[in-house]
């Protein structure tokens, strides 16, 4: 199977840095400090984004486009180090006039959850995690 996406999350003088392959990056560190996403944070923000980037051009291209589309995803804690249930709510506007966008945006956004983001599918399955070290210096 070919590698679908990288990222390199790295230590600098400043903080954590994720980066990608593009030149993206974004700020990594604890859900105490300002001015940066905590790994917890930047898994919802994959959840929110893989759907909602896969909703929109669906509605769209079907001649549904919203006047407003934003996602909040929600995690619960029920452990130190478990989450429990993630709620991804989505607020939407209609289109004026538009009788149809309402029906076309349920149906899209309810295929999109349940069959095409890959985030999602990666969480409600539970996707093995490998860690590889590196070999110990003689």
């Amino acid at each position: 199977m070919a590698i679908m996406a990288t990222v390199r999350v790295e230590r600098t003088d400043d903080g954590f840095i994720a980066t990608n392959e593009r030149g993206a990056s974004v700020a990594v560190g604890s859900s105490d400090q300002d001015g940066v996403f905590s790994p917890v944070e930047l898994l919802l923000v994959a959840l929110g984004g893989c759907e909602i980037v896969t909703v929109e051009p669906l509605t769209a291209k079907r001649g549904h486009r919203l006047v407003k589309l934003a996602v909040r995803v929600d995690a619960e804690k029920v452990a130190p180090t478990k989450l429990g249930p993630i709620t991804a709510t989505y607020e939407i506007e209609l289109p004026p006039g538009d009788d149809k966008a309402a029906e076309v945006f349920e149906s899209v956004a309810h295929r999109v959850h349940e069959n095409h983001c890959t985030v999602g599918r990666a969480l409600r399955e539970g996707t093995e995690t490998i860690q590889i070290l590196p070999p110990r210096a003689v």
